[in-house]
């Protein structure tokens, strides 16, 4: 193939370079070619990987077509490469040349530490990307993981666009997204915000999508805010994963099925990373309280074990790959929370606040006589899952997950993202026996609970709910941030990074928090590192 464009095409590189999905011996390359407007050829674009920064150590090289069924974008599967290796890559269209992407490949068996970061909930409209910009100062991670909501469906005026206009990131286009042409849009509005674009340039992606890639609480069948008189629900879940394996630097695991994005990564005998989809493939509907006036027969349809997260045929392929495994560590990536996070039932009938609540425990503990017999009531109250989106809206299935891990004796850890905050929890089956633990990220730019408590300092909040969640170890619930994970055969550190704003492009980066985790059936727990 001839590797010089029609000149009237006049091609340019607006979109950055990316890398993604890296294995031993390979790793996706992307890019995204913008010709003139109004071009509709197709264009061969070259691509040259290699051992250093001014590739002139090259290893590897070759050409492919782009065109406008697949928006101009630009996947190569870069094959023949060495573990544990950093490469560096770039393209050309004829006479326009991209930036220099550096990528890694993953480790060998021989590896003693893998070192990956973690970050979800990037709302372009909502706030600068900050946190990208932090992280890709960095020359120290093997990999990224993004845990869903890279981008947000919303048109002006939805959500996080309150302060869009002055912000200068109003969202592109300014409907809702319901086409293919509109999501390929708002992925290209994304992908052109510098920090983003410095992180992908920086190190390999690993990424899953949740529910706004496609629209808000989506499931297998539908969205509770989707209107199929417009569109069927379908047609738009088919143009959003469409757009979403165009736009992400992400090998399709079955091109047969394009709806699977599941799959695993290697890293040596340290860590095997399981990348699960508890969105799109194999969830049932949602079983919302607030339809429920009968709060046992909400409870009865909620535990219902015919309910599935995963569906079986992931389950099962979740299961292959934990046995098949030899790593130190099972890292769950995937989106929505899975620790317990119930609240008391007169919080969830709406009868008393949070605050409210947790005044009568301190009450309690100082002046027990003082507390009226309805407050002690509330007080003794049972819990229930104050959030049916997550885990605990699908108890059934988070218990075949955890009879699966204990089965097997393995470490667990889960990495999770959709609720803006940071967390880390201690996992237990319905029996009360430990199973893992769970770090959150906190968003990348979507607002917190810090938006729920006005009145209360964010360590007040986070004193409540580890008031009231008793697995909780940690909450930071006002700023936006990421989490950097280490692990090693002999412990495993998760460091909680975060930005002091997202209002604006000058600020200061601060490590939160550092929490550790030791392996073996008597630990799993989370400690203080």
């Amino acid at each position: 193939m001839e590797d010089d464009p029609d000149p009237r095409a006049d091609p340019h590189f607006e979109h950055g370079v990316a890398s993604g999905d890296p294995l031993q011996d390979r790793v996706i390359l992307w890019t995204r070619v913008t010709p003139q407007a109004g071009w509709q050829g197709s264009l061969p674009v070259r691509w040259t990987i290699a051992l250093d920064p001014e590739l002139n150590q090259e290893v590897a090289n070759g050409i492919v077509a782009t065109s406008p069924e697949h928006d101009y974008t630009v996947k190569v599967d870069a094959a023949g490469l060495q573990p544990g290796r950093t490469y560096y890559y770039r393209f050309r269209v004829g006479a326009a040349v991209s930036p220099v992407g550096r990528t890694r490949t993953l480790p060998g068996p021989d590896a003693r530490q893998v070192r990956l970061a973690a970050f979800c909930c990037s709302n372009y409209p909502a706030g600068f990307f900050n946190v990208y910009a932090d992280a890709a100062r960095r020359d120290d991670l093997d990999a990224v993981l993004h845990l869903g909501d890279y981008i947000y469906e919303y048109g002006q005026g939805g959500y996080g666009t309150g302060h869009a206009a002055e912000l200068g990131r109003m969202p592109q286009p300014t409907a809702e997204l319901m086409s293919l042409e509109d999501y390929r849009a708002r992925y290209a509005q994304y992908r052109q915000d510098p920090a983003l674009q410095a992180l992908h340039a920086a190190v390999p992606f690993i990424t899953v999508w949740d529910d706004h890639e496609f629209t808000d609480d989506t499931w297998r069948g539908g969205a509770p805010g989707h209107d199929d008189s417009k569109l069927p629900f379908a047609d738009r879940r088919i143009a959003a994963a469409r757009a979403y394996f165009e736009w992400l630097p992400i090998r399709q695991p079955d091109p047969l099925e394009p709806l699977r994005i599941y799959r695993s990564f290697e890293f040596g005998r340290v860590l095997s990373l399981h990348m699960l989809d508890t969105r799109v493939i194999g969830r049932d509907r949602q079983v919302d309280s607030d339809n429920y006036t009968d709060f046992d027969a909400y409870l009865a349809d909620l535990n219902d074990p015919s309910r599935q997260m995963l569906g079986r045929d992931q389950l099962a392929w979740l299961d292959a790959q934990v046995a098949a495994s030899g790593a130190r560590w099972q890292v769950l990536g995937q989106q929505v929370l899975m620790g317990r996070m119930e609240h008391a039932e007169c919080v969830v009938k709406g009868e008393f606040s949070m605050e409210e609540l947790q005044t009568l425990r301190e009450l309690q503990r100082a002046v027990p006589e003082r507390l009226t017999a309805a407050q002690n009531a509330a007080l003794a109250a049972r819990t229930l899952p104050y959030y049916d989106d997550s885990w605990d809206g699908y108890p059934a299935e988070r218990e075949r997950v955890f009879d699966l891990m204990r089965g097997r004796g393995k470490n667990l850890v889960v990495l999770s993202g959709d609720s803006h905050n940071a967390w880390a929890s201690e996992l237990f089956d319905a029996q009360g026996r430990r199973v893992g633990v769970e770090f959150a990220a906190p968003s990348v730019s979507s607002p917190g609970l810090e938006a729920c408590y006005p009145e209360l300092t964010p360590m007040d909040v986070a004193a409540m709910y580890r008031a009231m969640i008793p697995t909780l170890r940690y909450a930071e619930t006002s700023r936006r941030g990421y989490l950097v994970l280490t692990a090693t055969a002999q412990d495993l550190h998760v460091d909680y990074h975060f930005v002091d704003r997202t209002d604006h492009t000058d600020f200061t980066a601060a490590l939160g928090q550092r929490l550790r985790v030791l392996p073996g059936p008597q630990q799993r727990r989370i400690l203080a590192a």
